[in-house]
């Protein structure tokens, strides 16, 4: 990477956080030149789910640093029940998993079959 990548990110501060919320481990939050948040990177033990630990973000506050992966192509800023589906999937149990891809399945079906799709 050259350089030139880097030139956004002279300004930034990074501000460690040791205390509260029960946190046994440290996150480190960047800001930039106008103390906005950027970012997060959070660190856990072995026993660390995956919201306890990596790079973490608020897509809105990141648009001015990161790319998208998927260039835009798959955007879940409209439904934030979708997000909350999914930072509680990633927390709960195989057996959780198992009742909420029924209960899914039973909703598809029942999107088909109010709009006469078969199959």
């Amino acid at each position: 990477m050259s350089k030139e990548a880097y030139k956004d990110f002279t300004n930034v501060a990074i501000k460690k956080e040791s205390e509260g919320s029960g946190r046994k481990h440290p996150v480190y939050r960047f800001f930039d030149k106008d103390n906005r948040y950027i970012c997060e990177v959070r660190y856990g033990g072995a026993n660390a789910n995956a919201l306890q630990r990596g790079l973490w973000t608020n897509t809105k506050n990141a648009l001015p640093y990161f790319n998208s992966v998927t260039n835009g192509w798959i955007d879940y800023s409209h439904s934030h029940i979708l997000v909350h589906l999914f930072s509680h999937a990633l927390i709960s149990s195989s057996k959780g998993h198992e009742i909420a891809l029924a209960e899914i399945k039973q909703d598809i079906l029942r999107l088909k079959q109010e709009s006469g799709v078969h199959g």
